[in-house]
């Protein structure tokens, strides 16, 4: 069902503004050495209905992975404004060493509120993150939320050379359990 129009009054900022136009995209963010993708509303207004749909596959966790027909790319039937949903594409060195596509076009389709549809095109050149230089931290992680041996995931090796587990979905996995510091 479709939210009601913004009221005036006290009860306004509780209601979903029908004029506002959503805006969904697919972004990259680069940390610490690894690639995460995300889908994302920019805007105050929720979004129904998102699609995204790849160029090419994309390649992630160690090549493991089809990225692109993840879930949260096929349908997302509503997008929070202001939302952003991120997972895990792989580790820089990974996915260059891969020869994983650099260049990734992505046509994302949703509706606004009345139901109108939307799409556009974004393009994205992850050659940009190749040459990026990163500190590893070779030290484990103490947190009270982390299990020792989850914590020393952290101290992830600077080259394959010294871990012939490196980049491995198993090892890349249980990144995302890692809290913040």
């Amino acid at each position: 069902m479709p939210p009601r129009k913004k009221s005036t009054g006290s009860r306004a900022s509780s209601v979903i503004d029908e004029t506002a136009r959503p805006d969904v995209i697919v972004d990259f963010r680069f940390e610490r050495g690894l690639l995460y993708i995300a889908l994302i509303n920019l805007s105050d207004a929720p979004a129904y209905r998102v699609s995204t749909r790849f160029a090419k596959p994309l390649r992630g966790l160690g090549g493991d992975c089809v990225v692109s027909t993840l879930p949260m790319f096929r349908r997302v039937e509503f997008l929070a404004p202001r939302k952003r949903i991120e997972t895990l594409l792989d580790s820089s060195h990974a996915y260059f060493r891969r020869r994983e596509p650099t260049v990734i076009k992505a046509l994302v389709s949703f509706r606004d509120a009345r139901g109108k549809a939307r799409r556009h095109e974004i393009v994205h050149d992850l050659k940009i993150y190749k040459d990026i230089s990163y500190v590893v931290n070779r030290e484990p992680a103490i947190s009270p939320y982390l299990s020792p041996s989850l914590a020393a995931v952290d101290a992830a090796p600077a080259t394959a050379k010294e871990d012939p587990t490196y980049g491995r979905s198993k090892r890349q996995s249980l990144l995302q359990f890692q809290l913040p510091r």
